[in-house]
Formats: structure tokens, sequence, C-alpha cells
């Protein structure tokens, strides 16, 4: 188990342990995206969450309720699936930001008070998976062809 040139863990993660590690670490990621992004539009409904938006003086309330509410619940199914996640990543990093920027800053951190520790979590991990990938286990590497280092190496 040796480093690359580029790999600076001093003590890497056994390959499978790093791919169940991202798959589990991702599945509950797009399972808490999931929660909030289906509690948006059927508990609230985008009706109630454009009103908490404009309460809490997020720009442009409407369109920003329906784009927090599609990218949460459809970033996290994709994260789930580990689909596009380069993409999905990206997109719910963005949007919690915006969350933090908008909503969460003036609160300090601890999500007890409105603070941002949560959304800053949310939005890190969504960003590491965008930046570093899912993970063999993931329709991404499926659709890729990628195949796992043993058979490239007897290929």
């Amino acid at each position: 188990m040796s480093t690359t040139p580029t790999d600076s863990r001093l003590m890497p993660a056994p390959a499978p342990a790093r791919e169940w590690g991202l798959l589990i670490t991702r599945v509950i990621l797009g399972v808490v995206l999931v929660a909030h992004g289906w509690q948006k539009f059927t508990e609230w409904g985008i009706t109630g969450t454009t009103a908490s938006f404009e309460e809490m003086g997020v720009p442009a309330p409407p369109a920003s309720a329906l784009i927090a509410s599609i990218v949460e619940l459809g970033g996290g199914v994709l994260l789930i699936l580990g689909l596009f996640t380069t993409v999905a990543g990206l997109l719910v990093a963005l949007n919690m930001l915006g969350a933090v920027l908008f909503v969460h800053a003036p609160h300090g951190v601890f999500v007890a008070g409105n603070g941002w520790e949560l959304v800053a979590v949310i939005g890190l991990a969504s960003l590491v998976f965008a930046l570093v990938g899912p993970g063999r286990i993931s329709l991404d590497a499926v659709i890729a062809g990628r195949r796992s280092p043993a058979r490239t190496a007897r290929a």
C-alpha cells in the first residue's frame, strides 16, 4: 500500500475501506439532503418555503425556494446514486453557501441558535464529493466504465 507522488496521505486506507466509506458517507449525506428537499416540497410546500425565505431575507424568494428545493431533493438523490456527482456536489455546495451567507452567518456557529454549522458541513461534504468523486461504488463509475485496480493490472 504505497502512495503516489501526488498522494499526501501518510496512512492511506485500504481501497475497500475507502470505497465503502465513500459510499456510506455519500448515501447518508444524500438522505439528509433528500429529507430537507422533500420537506420543502411536501410539508411546507413551495409557497410556505417562499414565505419563510422572504421572512429570512433571502433574495428572490419564489425562485430561491424552488431552486433550493430542487437542488436539495435532486442533488440528494444524485449523491445517493453517485450519478453526476461533480455537478450535484457543486450545486449543493453553492446552495449551502447561499444558506450560510443569507441566513445562518449572523447567528453564530451552533445549529441550535440557527447558526451555520449544519449547512457548512453539508456544503463542504458535497464539495469534497465534487472534487474527489463518488468512488467506485457509484453509477458514475459504472457509466465511465472504470475498473478496479486489480482488474486493470491484469488487463
